[in-house]
Parts: C-alpha cells; sequence; structure tokens
C-alpha cells in the first residue's frame, strides 16, 4: 500500500458554530445529492441491506448480539459513507460524482483513513461484547428474538438491565459520535492528521451542543425506521445520512486555506 501524503505542518483547524436547526438543512441538501448521483448511493444502502440480512441469517437465534452488531454498525457507519463524501465533494466541485468516484474513495492508500476506520471498527467490536456480555450474564431468561428481547430485557423482573443496556451504549456511542462527526470528510478533503481531525470534531462538538444532539437524533430514528421497514429503508437512508454528513462538515468546518487546499 502506497504511503499517504504527508499531513501539512500542524495547525488549528477552525471550527463554526451554527443554527440549532441545520441539521434539516443537511439532510435537504443530501437528499439533493442523492437525486443528482443516484447509482452509487442506492448501490451503498443496498449494500448495508444486503449486510444486515446477513446478520440476521448467521445471529437471527441470539438477539443480544444482533442488537449491539446493529448498534455497533452505526458507530462505524462513517466508514462505510467515505465513497459518498467523494460522491458530495464532486458534485459541489462540479466534477464527475460516479460509481467510480465512490470507489475510488475506498482504495487504502491513505493510510489515515484506515488507522481511523480500524479505531471505528474497535469500538464498534468492543460493544458488540459488551452488549452481548451484559445480556447472557444477567438477563433471567434466553434471549433468541425481539419478542423475548422485549419480554426478558425491556420489560423483565430486572427494569435495571436494559436501563444499564441503554447507558452503556450511550457511554460508548457518545465519544465515538463526538470523535467522527466531522473527521473522515475532514480527513478525505485535508491533508491533517488523525489527531487534528478528532480534535476539531470534538470542538465541533461542544462549540454546537443543542444542534449536534438534533442531529445525533435523526441519525439515530432515521436508523431505527430504515431497520425497522425490513431493513429495506436502509437502501434510501444510509445514502442520504452520507451526503448530508458531508454538508455537516462544510457547514461546521472553515475552509482551508491556500496553503491547506484539498489533495487533488
Amino acid at each position: 500500500m502506497p504511503d499517504s501524503p504527508p499531513p501539512a505542518p500542524r495547525h488549528r483547524i477552525a471550527t463554526r458554530s451554527v443554527p440549532v436547526q441545520s441539521p434539516w438543512r443537511w439532510l435537504a441538501r443530501g437528499a439533493q445529492d442523492l437525486r443528482r448521483a443516484p447509482l452509487p448511493g442506492l448501490l451503498h444502502g443496498l449494500g448495508c441491506t444486503l449486510f444486515g440480512l446477513a446478520l440476521f441469517a448467521v445471529a437471527g437465534s441470539h438477539f443480544w448480539l444482533l442488537a449491539g452488531a446493529f448498534s455497533g454498525f452505526l458507530l462505524v457507519a462513517p466508514v462505510v459513507a467515505t465513497g459518498l463524501y467523494a460522491v458530495s465533494r464532486a458534485i459541489e466541485r462540479g466534477e464527475p460524482a460516479t460509481l467510480g468516484t465512490a470507489l475510488a474513495a475506498w482504495i487504502p492508500r491513505d493510510r489515515r483513513l484506515v488507522v481511523f476506520g480500524l479505531l471505528l471498527a474497535l469500538a464498534g467490536t468492543g460493544w458488540v461484547l459488551t452488549s452481548a456480555g451484559l445480556i447472557t450474564s444477567f438477563a433471567p431468561a434466553p434471549v433468541r428474538d425481539p419478542m423475548s428481547f422485549l419480554r426478558v430485557v425491556v420489560l423483565g423482573p430486572s427494569p435495571w438491565l436494559f436501563s444499564a443496556w441503554l447507558v452503556l451504549g450511550g457511554v460508548l456511542a457518545a465519544p465515538v459520535f463526538a470523535s467522527s462527526v466531522v473527521t473522515i470528510p475532514l480527513l478525505l478533503d485535508r491533508r491533517v492528521g488523525v489527531a487534528e481531525a478528532v480534535h476539531a470534531s470534538w470542538r465541533v462538538v461542544v462549540d454546537n451542543p443543542v444542534a449536534m444532539a438534533l442531529w445525533a437524533f435523526v441519525i439515530m430514528t432515521l436508523s431505527a425506521l430504515a431497520i425497522a421497514l425490513a431493513l429495506v429503508g436502509l437502501v434510501v437512508v444510509v445514502p442520504l445520512l452520507a451526503h448530508a454528513s458531508w454538508h455537516a462538515y462544510r457547514d461546521l468546518v472553515e475552509p482551508a486555506g491556500s496553503d491547506e487546499m484539498e489533495r487533488g
């Protein structure tokens, strides 16, 4: 694997404060990108749907594992969207936005993207194992399907179990969200280090707590609805959120200066 371009000299990435209602604008812009270049987005969404169906086939009889896997998938979703960030950038530049544009972003020539992707994968795996360990250790009866999860965990004799499951998920998801909300688009777009990109992502969240909380809620709600629609909703929701996330990055991070322009 060829070396990635060397990062630019260390600098403070300028971020912006945005109006609370900004997530709705990001969704509208994401929908425009999806209409302008539907093939890459819909194929990404179809791939996520097929992956979800494969999870059901493998772990359908172990709902605790299935629930952890799907929620873990949300943690690594920014990596899945990498190709669609490139598509939105191409549309923004007036360049051809094709399936090839998206696939080119997946070529692992940039070690920074690979490193951050592995970190997110480790976080997702950690949550799957934590979820499985919690449910199997403390559930008073086997949990094999959604109904038994509802009966045994959500409405069971140990009400603390579901609360603990939610709290643990939130404890992991919150810092992962803060660390990744603009990190991968930033790494794709500029020659900055992983630590600098993550630091900028945290500043974005700290400076825009309400808007970022709304954005996290929108992501979780649309993802849950897509999964509830027999996973078919992922075909549209995945690319919609991916393109919207690019526009979130553009709103939340100041454009690069002449000395840190985007890679060609």
